[in-house]
Parts: C-alpha cells; sequence; structure tokens
C-alpha cells in the first residue's frame, strides 16, 4: 500500500459528502477491499495516536471523516453560532418512535406520543431524517422510516446499534387498536 492510496483515500473522503462504501473506496484507488479496509484501520490508529481533531469512522454504511469527539463543544458552537437549526424535543420525541418502530404511520406514532405529529413528521422527512416508505394495506396511511442520514448523523452503521428499547413501547397490535379507532 502506496503513500499515494493513502493520500487517495483522504482526498476521496474529504470531499465526500456522506460515508463511502469501503467497495467504491477500493475501486477508487484499485486495491481489492480487504486491503483498502485494512489502509482504513490503519489510517484510523494513526489518528487515534497523532490525537488529531478529526477522526476516521465507519458509519451510515462506509467511511467518513468526523470531527473528533474531544472537540465536539467547540465544534458545535462554530457551527451553531448565529443558527438554531437543532431539532426540537418533540422532533427529536417523534424521531425515536420513528427510529424504533418503523415502519410507522403518524396515527401509531400520535398514539405513542399522544399529540399530532404531522408538522414534526413533515419537518423530519424535509430534513432528510425520515422518508415515506410505503402506505398500510387497510388504510393507505404513510408509513414512515428513518434514511441512510439517520444512520450517519447518530454515528450507526445499522438500526441495530440502537439502544434496546422496545420494551417501554406499546406493541403492534395496541397500536393496531389505536389506529382503528382513528379511523
Amino acid at each position: 500500500m502506496s503513500d499515494l492510496q493513502r493520500g487517495a483515500l483522504e482526498a476521496i473522503l474529504m470531499v465526500a459528502p456522506e460515508p463511502v462504501p469501503v467497495a467504491n473506496l477500493a475501486a477508487a484507488i484499485d486495491l481489492p477491499e480487504a486491503e483498502t479496509e485494512a489502509l482504513l484501520h490503519a489510517m484510523v490508529r494513526q489518528y487515534a495516536d497523532d490525537q488529531r481533531g478529526f477522526e476516521l469512522r465507519e458509519a451510515g454504511g462506509g467511511w467518513r471523516f468526523y470531527s473528533h469527539p474531544r472537540y465536539s463543544e467547540i465544534v458545535a458552537g462554530f457551527v451553531t453560532s448565529g443558527q438554531s437549526s437543532r431539532l426540537s424535543a418533540q422532533a427529536l420525541e417523534t424521531l425515536a418512535v420513528i427510529a424504533y418502530r418503523q415502519p410507522c404511520t403518524r396515527a401509531q406514532i400520535a398514539s405513542i406520543r399522544g399529540v399530532e405529529v404531522d408538522s414534526v413528521v413533515r419537518t423530519l422527512v424535509t430534513r432528510g431524517l425520515v422518508e415515506q416508505v410505503g402506505t398500510t394495506a387497510a388504510t393507505g396511511a404513510s408509513l414512515y422510516s428513518t434514511t441512510a442520514l439517520f444512520l450517519e448523523k447518530m454515528g450507526m452503521n445499522s438500526l441495530d446499534d440502537l439502544a434496546p428499547l422496545a420494551p417501554y413501547l406499546p406493541d403492534d397490535a395496541d397500536l393496531d387498536e389505536v389506529e382503528k379507532e382513528l379511523r
């Protein structure tokens, strides 16, 4: 593995707007996937050893540079200065319900949260964190799920990385009953 391939990986990852799958990186630098993966892991170790302000992580189905967590407060202050782009508590609660119960309808989300969620769901769709993935056969209600951007922003590779919470949520049968009552 040459410095040229390592430098090429760094350059690609620096401009990538989203995590890049290892297969795409391997093709770009003309190395087998296993060697590319080994090079990525070596880069992760070196960046950690050098105590850089960034780190290379695998998240959202690919590899990407992220600011180092030790600088999160400074970076957050810089990025959000003069902005109010954070999600509201209502949006975060709705996003959590969708993440754990997906795919789910607005009625199901509303039954769990106990409030109307139409505008909040629209906000999450607009921000690219949630998308419509189909409709229910019985009512034609839209079904919503989280997106790859959600996984990326949460630093996860899959929904399996979510903390266990399902025992605290109503089961599907309870949600179906609520949806029937709302019709």
